[in-house]
């Protein structure tokens, strides 16, 4: 097993019993003082219940035998009390295993949550997001889930049962030998089904995860669906996929219910042997006919519960899954490990330096063949190229997304590997050409860079950005909500944001990459200038593909096949004439036949 694979089923841990002991160990024993209160509550109400089965037939008795109606009216009485105290009981235990249920719910979230948070780039790279949703969701209920079944089974179930039997066998111990013997066969029955349950239950999981899965992609890509006409091609992915869990869930309700029809016809058999003989002994020797009432009251009683029981694991086995799903997610060894043990990086200048760096995302293909180059202190130092010259995976390596396979990253000196992620990351501010808002407002958004933030800081941030007016200008101000993604905000909105968000962490170390490719040329320059303001007095390292942006950098580092191949000014690196002029170049190009373009469209 890699690093990045999650366990499986087929891991020894992952079968039921291991699963079972593993749950009452870790999440039912936090918690076992509340479950000892629910276990005496839920025997109270097996206990009522079974004392109610035997005084029918005092009630039958008093009634038809002794003629006694004071008796009948005490019974009365006592049945009310009984139904009272079951009553309290059943609500009692009820509310004390919702309350553990949600607690293992929210714990087991937090647990999710937490691991993915504890794991890098790498771990994310080939999975779907909708596929942790669903095991955040339906893994957290699961575990709750499956605890309350033991409880319930072996509390309400199980003792209701015990205290059941025990009322037929005082009533008539040969009637109550006979009316058992269905159980072996129906235990058979089931036991043949659970492996089939499981893995129509682990289809019906997958198939889930697919229908969130396109679901989430058609909202969050909701404006290329529209703009291409997928609607039709979504619908029928949409379809297909919620048709394969439905297929699966009537897979289920067949396979689980399979032995329904074999359980009730031994049922019944058990019934007819007990009223027959029950019958016989009232009429051929003597017996009273309390005792034949009592027998069968608590005989139609004790078949439900003794039903669930046969068919607890079944219903284990399918809980179980989601179980698995939970636990597969926490167990996977971490792609990012806790390094707190580590020094915190010691920043002085600020100075970076690649030094014969190499990388590679997957086995058969580099990317970084020994990159070298330096970023000198409160400079900016731009790096140009072709895409998939390994840009990108600079700033990768410079904020530990990923650590080099050799050479060393560093800053002032110290080998990145070797201090701790969190306190390299608090000295470096990034800003993306993909701008990411959380759900929240403006202010929530630019505090983001500095949790705790003033007000005075916010708005001193968005003022630098060039930031302050337009948002002033929202009838709600700071408090106007960005949406989804910040989709509320323009391009060039959302950019000035997520440079606030930079300058009021105040980090010594700005990466900027592509911070204005995806804008117009007004926002572009507002950009630009609320950049020179993220940039004074800070070592900024920049990606930039329209060279112009970078024109005034102090030097340039032309980045191709994973390596440095020029350097120097803008104008230096011209008078070279070389990879750095021919792209210059082919840029000038490109921007005089765009006009030309414009224009023969507009004469059409």
């Amino acid at each position: 097993m890699n690093e990045h694979t999650l366990p499986t089923a087929e891991d020894e841990r992952y079968r039921a019993w291991p699963l079972i002991k593993r749950l009452l160990a870790e999440q039912g024993l936090t918690h076992w003082r509340k479950y000892a209160v629910a276990f005496v509550l839920m025997a109270v109400s097996a206990g009522c219940t079974a004392f109610s089965a035997y005084l029918i037939g005092d009630v039958i008795n008093q009634a038809y035998v002794h003629k006694n109606l004071p008796g009948i009216f005490i019974l009365g009485g006592i049945t009310v009390v009984l139904f009272t105290a079951k009553g309290i009981a059943t609500y009692g235990h009820s509310v004390v295993l919702s309350q553990i249920g949600n607690r293992i719910v929210a714990d087991n979230q937090r647990a999710v949550f937490n691991k993915l948070l504890s794991e890098g780039l790498s771990f994310f790279s080939d999975r779907h997001s909708t596929e942790f949703i669903a095991r955040i969701s339906a893994g957290a209920a699961a575990a709750r889930d499956v605890i309350n079944l033991l409880i319930t089974s072996f509390g309400r179930d199980l003792l209701s049962l015990i205290g059941l039997v025990a009322v037929m066998v005082i009533q008539d111990p040969v009637m109550s030998f006979f009316s058992f013997v269905v159980a072996p066969p129906a235990f058979l029955v089931l036991r043949k089904l659970i492996r089939r349950i499981y893995a129509i239950a682990r289809s019906q999981f997958d198939g889930g995860t697919r229908i969130i899965e396109t679901l989430q992609e058609t909202l969050q890509g909701i404006r290329i669906v529209k703009a291409f006409t997928l609607e039709d091609i979504m619908r029928e992915r949409f379809d297909r996929n919620v048709a394969a869990v439905e297929h699966e869930a009537n897979k289920m309700a067949r396979v689980s219910n399979r032995a329904s029809p074999l359980m009730e016809t031994l049922g019944g058999v058990a019934i007819a042997i007990a009223i027959m003989y029950g019958g016989y002994r009232v009429i051929g020797t003597g017996a009273t006919p309390g005792q034949f009432f009592s027998f069968i009251t608590a005989f139609l009683l004790a078949y439900e519960p003794a039903k669930r029981l046969a068919r607890l694991n079944i219903q284990l086995n399918s809980g179980l899954v989601g179980v698995r799903v939970l636990f597969e997610v926490i167990d996977s060894p971490p792609s990012e490990p806790a390094d707190a043990g580590k020094p915190d990086l010691q920043i002085k200048s600020a100075a970076l330096a690649f030094d014969d760096v190499h990388f590679r995302y997957r086995s058969d293909e580099s990317v970084l063949r020994g990159m070298s180059f330096t970023a000198e202190p409160g400079k900016l130092t731009a790096l140009v190229g072709p895409s998939g010259g390994g840009k990108s995976t600079v700033f990768n390596l410079l904020l530990r997304f990923y650590d080099a396979e050799r050479g060393k990253v560093l800053i002032d000196e110290q080998d990145v590997r070797m201090v701790s992620r969190r306190s390299l990351r608090r000295h470096i501010a990034y800003v993306g050409q993909d701008v990411f808002l959380f759900r929240g407002t403006v202010r929530e958004n630019i505090a983001f860079g500095k949790p705790g933030a003033s007000e005075d800081e916010i708005v001193a941030a968005a003022k630098a950005a060039y930031a302050h007016d337009f948002i002033m200008a929202f009838p709600r101000g700071y408090d106007t909500p960005v949406g989804e993604h910040g989709l509320q905000l323009s391009g060039g909105q959302r950019q000035r944001v997520a440079i606030a968000r930079a300058l009021i962490k105040n980090a010594p170390i700005i990466l900027l990459d592509e911070a204005t490719a995806a804008l117009d040329s007004e926002s572009e320059l507002q950009v630009r200038e609320a950049m020179e303001h993220l940039c004074q007095g800070r070592t900024t390292l920049a990606i930039a593909h329209r060279l112009h942006t970078v024109s005034h950098a102090d030097r340039i580092y032309v980045i191709e096949h994973g390596r440095a191949v020029e350097s120097g000014r803008h104008d230096d690196l011209l008078r070279q004439d070389g990879r750095y002029a021919s792209f210059y170049r082919l840029q000038l190009q490109e921007q005089e036949a765009r006009p030309s373009a414009d224009a023969a469209l507009a004469a059409t």
